[in-house]
This record gives structure tokens, C-alpha cells and sequence, in this order.
């Protein structure tokens, strides 16, 4: 799976914890039937407030940018979170008898006030490679557990529509218009050897904390 340049090596540089958040039990059992429909709802419900708080970080992304592109990606990717995958979950929940109000007013798990609190300051501390950084894991990791969800048992019947919703064609634009944005983003600040500059090896730290994060919010909703 190609997510290009810049994410597939920061993939590869931190493939073990990769490989604990992408093939984490949850997904493991959600992709096989075998997850209990109160742990996918808990799922849910912290999940959407938990894009409230990442789309809050998207827009932080336009006004860290530093041209008219750049701006347009972050701004479609706020549109994108806000008016297709929060009504997913709306619309999952309400199937299940859970209103949007209900979802409004919910508490968030403080391994949810963690991951998206973090994401937040480095949009607000940081520059515009650090909340890509922040950002990528959840973004693109969607991406390629949707499509490994989808090859692996493309007939999974209880949450069919949540394995469709990220393995989608609509979906994967999102992560490929993402991964253009980051790759952009590197070689206009960085150049093409930034492998070799100090902001690689921060950048690097950034998607390992972030990667760890998204762990614990697989191990928050299956506890």
C-alpha cells in the first residue's frame, strides 16, 4: 500500500508499532464478526467525539500553511471529517437507538482527551510538518486497515458498513489527496534530502507518539 513518499518511510521506520495499531485485536475482531456490538458502539461514540477534536486540528492545518494548495487539502479534509465520517457514526449509532445528542453529550476516555489534546498543541505550538506528523497515523492508518478489513473478509456482515466507509474509493482520496499534501510539504521545507536534517528525526518522534496514541484508543474501546 502506497500512501506515498514521505509516509512510507515513516511507516517503515516505526513498522512494529505500525503493525500494533493496524492489526490490533480490535480491528482483528471487527474485521472477523467476533467484536461485541457494545464495544464497537463504545468505539462509536468516543470515535466521534474524537473528530470533533481532529477536525478542530485540520483547521488548525490551513493556518499553518503556506500556500493556496496546501490550504485548499487541509480545508477539503475539514469537510471531508465533518460531513462524511461523523455522519457515519451518526448514522451507525442511530441504528443502535443512540441519538446525536446522546453522542454530543457523551464523556470523553482519558486515552481520548490524550491522543487528541496532543494533536491539538502541536497544531498550536508547532509548525505546519509537526501536526502533519500528528496527523497522518489516524488518517492514512484508516485507509489501509479499511482496505485490509475489505481483502481480508470482504462478506463481514456486522460492520459492513464501517469496513466499507474506509475502504471506499471516496475515502481513499481522502488519504491520497493527505499523502500528496504531506510529501509537498516536506520537499517545499526540507528538500530532497531531508532525511538527513534534524526536523526528520523530530518528525519521526511526532508519528511514533501519535502511532503509540492510536494503540491506546484501539485498547480504550476494547478494555
Amino acid at each position: 500500500m502506497f500512501y506515498g513518499k514521505i509516509f512510507n518511510l515513516l511507516r517503515e521506520n516505526h513498522k512494529d508499532n505500525w503493525l500494533l495499531y493496524t492489526k490490533h485485536e480490535f480491528i482483528n475482531k471487527l474485521s472477523n464478526d467476533t467484536l461485541k456490538e457494545e464495544k464497537f458502539l463504545n468505539y462509536l461514540i468516543q470515535d466521534y467525539l474524537f473528530l470533533i477534536q481532529f477536525s478542530k486540528a485540520w483547521s488548525l492545518a490551513i493556518l499553518k500553511s503556506d500556500n493556496l494548495e496546501e490550504m485548499k487539502i487541509a480545508a477539503t479534509t475539514v469537510n471531508d471529517l465533518i460531513n462524511f465520517e461523523m455522519e457515519l457514526h451518526i448514522t451507525l449509532c442511530a441504528n443502535y437507538g443512540i441519538s446525536k445528542s446522546d453522542l454530543e453529550n457523551a464523556d470523553e476516555e482519558n486515552e481520548n482527551i490524550a491522543y487528541t489534546r496532543y494533536v491539538l498543541e502541536l497544531g498550536y505550538s508547532g509548525d505546519f510538518l509537526d501536526l502533519l506528523s500528528s496527523l497522518a497515523p489516524c488518517v492514512l492508518g484508516y485507509g489501509e486497515i479499511g482496505l485490509n478489513c475489505q481483502n481480508s473478509n470482504p462478506r463481514t456482515i456486522m460492520y459492513k458498513k464501517w469496513v466499507e466507509t474506509y475502504s471506499s474509493i471516496e475515502y481513499q482520496n481522502v488519504c491520497k489527496n493527505v499523502s500528496g499534501l504531506i510529501d509537498q510539504a516536506f520537499l517545499l521545507r526540507l528538500g530532497t534530502n531531508f532525511e538527513n536534517t534534524y526536523k526528520w528525526k523530530k518528525v519521526n518522534q511526532i508519528f511514533k507518539k501519535a502511532t503509540l496514541l492510536e494503540v491506546d484508543f484501539w485498547n480504550m474501546a476494547i478494555k
